[in-house]
Formats: C-alpha cells, sequence, structure tokens
C-alpha cells in the first residue's frame, strides 16, 4: 500500500521557525476571535435594518453567531487531528481499540461527549476529526450523540427547571442511548457508508510510514493538509445547515407545539420527534421551550423526547454529516438514535 498524494506534507520553502512561531500565534489570535463571537454577531445584526428581538433579527443573530463558531472549531480540531494523525494511523488507532478495548471506547466516548459544552452541529467538527483520524464509527457515534443530548449546560438548566432526580435519570438514559446506539451501530460494520473520499483517507497509513522521518514541523504541515482538505470540503454545507437553523431558530412556531404535545395522547412522544428533528438550536435554547410545555401541562416523557430530538437529531446537523456520511448511515442514524429517544419518552410517561 503506498502513501496517497494529499498525505505527503506540502514544501513550499517556508522557513522551520516560522512554523514554530506561526502555529501558537495563530492559535492564539483563533482563540481570541472566538471570545469575540457574541459581541460581533451582535454589532452584525445591528446593520440590518430589524428589530434585534424580531424573527428576523434573532435569526441573523443565530447565523452570524454560528456560522464562524462552527468554522472556528471545525479548523482547529481538524488541524490538532491532522498532526496527531501522523503519529497514529487509522490502522493503528483501529488496533489499539480493538478486540476487548473496544468495549469501553464507546462509554468513554459517551462520557467525553458528557463532559463537552457543545451543540449537535459544534459536535461535528470533533465526529468528523474523530473520523478521519481512523477511530472505529461507532464510537464516534457515541460522541456525536451524548455531546449535544447529555452535555452540562442542558443538565444544569434540566437540574434548576425539574430537579435533581429527574436531572439525574435523564443523564442516565442520555448517557444510556448514545452508549448503547453507538455499540449497536459498531457492531452493523457501517464503515463502508461513509462517503468515499473519508474512506480513502482513512486507507493512507500515513504514520506507519512517515512516523520516523518526519520533523514536527512536517507533522504541522500534515496538519494544514487536512484543514484545506476537509474544510474545504464541507464548509458550504456548515453554511447550508446553519442557515436553516438559523430560519427554524428565528421562527419556530411555539403555538402550534404547545398544542400537539400538550395532551397526554400515546402518539405525543412520536409527535414530539418528529417535530423536534426539522429544529435546530442548542441545550440551553431548547430548555424555555420545555419549561413553556410542562406549564402548559405536556407529558414530562413527551417533553424530554422532544428536548433530545432537537437537540440530537436537527435536520441541519444532518446536512452537515451529509459530507462525510452517505444517505444511507444517516437514516440508520436516526432510526437507532429515534428509538432510544422513543423509548426513553414512553418510560418517562409510564413512571412518572
Amino acid at each position: 500500500m503506498t502513501t496517497e498524494t494529499h498525505n505527503i506534507p506540502p514544501q513550499r520553502g517556508v522557513p522551520d521557525w516560522l512554523w514554530y512561531v506561526g502555529v501558537p500565534v495563530a492559535a492564539v489570535v483563533l482563540w481570541l476571535v472566538y471570545g469575540q463571537l457574541i459581541p460581533v454577531s451582535e454589532w452584525v445584526t445591528s446593520l440590518f435594518p430589524v428589530e434585534r428581538n424580531s424573527h428576523t433579527g434573532q435569526a441573523i443573530a443565530f447565523f452570524a453567531y454560528d456560522v464562524p463558531k462552527v468554522l472556528l472549531l471545525l479548523t482547529g480540531i481538524v488541524f490538532v487531528t491532522g498532526v496527531l494523525r501522523s503519529w497514529f494511523s487509522p490502522e493503528k488507532t483501529r488496533a489499539i481499540l480493538a478486540g476487548k478495548r473496544q468495549i469501553w471506547g464507546y462509554p468513554l466516548a459517551a462520557f467525553l461527549g458528557v463532559l463537552t459544552p457543545f451543540c449537535s452541529c459544534s459536535s461535528v467538527p470533533l465526529f468528523i476529526g474523530f473520523v478521519s483520524a481512523g477511530i472505529p464509527l461507532g464510537v464516534t457515534f457515541s460522541f456525536l450523540i451524548a455531546g449535544p443530548m447529555v452535555g452540562p449546560v442542558g443538565l444544569g438548566l434540566l437540574y434548576g427547571l425539574v430537579g435533581w432526580k429527574i436531572a439525574t435519570i435523564y443523564l442516565v438514559f442520555g448517557f444510556s442511548i448514545a452508549t448503547l446506539a453507538g455499540y449497536v451501530m459498531g457492531k452493523m460494520g457501517l464503515e463502508r457508508y461513509l462517503q468515499d473520499w473519508v474512506r480513502e483517507m482513512n486507507a493512507g497509513p500515513v504514520g506507519d510510514l512517515l512516523d520516523e522521518k518526519m520533523t514536527l514541523v512536517d507533522r504541522l504541515k500534515v496538519g494544514l493538509e487536512q484543514v484545506r482538505e476537509i474544510v474545504g470540503k464541507v464548509w458550504i454545507w456548515v453554511l447550508a445547515g446553519i442557515a436553516l437553523g438559523a430560519a427554524i431558530h428565528g421562527y419556530v412556531p411555539e403555538a402550534m407545539m404547545l398544542k400537539i404535545m400538550g395532551g397526554d395522547a400515546w402518539w405525543s412522544v412520536p409527535a414530539a420527534v418528529v417535530i423536534g428533528v426539522p429544529m435546530y438550536t442548542n441545550a440551553a435554547g431548547v430548555i424555555p421551550i420545555v419549561e413553556a410545555l410542562l406549564g402548559k401541562g405536556a407529558a414530562l416523557g413527551t417533553t424530554l423526547a422532544f428536548m433530545m430530538s432537537v437537540i440530537a437529531l436537527s435536520l441541519p446537523e444532518m446536512i452537515i454529516l451529509k459530507q462525510v456520511l452517505t444517505l444511507r448511515l444517516i437514516a440508520i442514524f436516526i432510526a437507532v438514535v429515534a428509538s432510544g429517544i422513543l423509548a426513553t419518552g414512553f418510560l418517562f410517561n409510564f413512571l412518572l
């Protein structure tokens, strides 16, 4: 097996010292820019002749904040995973996580997701980085599910809304769904349903062939090349997904949702999931809706099923993932996770 040309660090005559200085400086600049996204998004929104609290104003502010946030995360994460990939090829990574060791990968990935304060679209860059690094697909799905579904922000807000007992039960159910769904999908051998360019990238034994020969600058060049290749393929879909999410965020029909989910009919749980999937917000954004639903008499299981579907199965997230996963794999992902969400909703309604 030979090394693919896109994995060979480009030689551009830049002196090594400039890499050692430039990369840390770029990291600091990106970090500073990331910290100013909220005021910048508010400034961008103020340039438009709309009221800030109007539907259009909310949609513009959401888009102006989320696009640079996700692209900055994607750039940084892909660069770091690209550098690490120069030490650990996909084959070596899979070998480390193979056999008996891999069984611990699912709960560990889910636990990492629980500790990660990202919404679904912000978790996608990490997911892409994991997949491109050759980490088993089922393990990466455990992270992708747990991150937005049971992250620290949502848990903290849920604790304040419904108390520690229900918040803890939600944590246990969300963690279990992420772990079991990842395990099931890992056993299904779904790697063949990755997009072709992802499978080709994982086929290149970068670390095995170049590990002993590469300098640190060479590895930094590999990371930059990964950014050029991966971000260059998915950035337009990041914009499209977040644009759709911004429109939904600004114009979400809350009154209709309250009418459909305010009763105790058996179909309210699947209806909540169906309504939640096309929407997009993070845990902090969905908690006020959850509070309104509970205040209007919606069953707790129905409300939690809605919350899970909004932050774990959002349509904008699926649009971005389409550049990494085939439609068949996305459909399997939705089916497995939705089954776990439905079970959680029905069980909460039955027990409480």
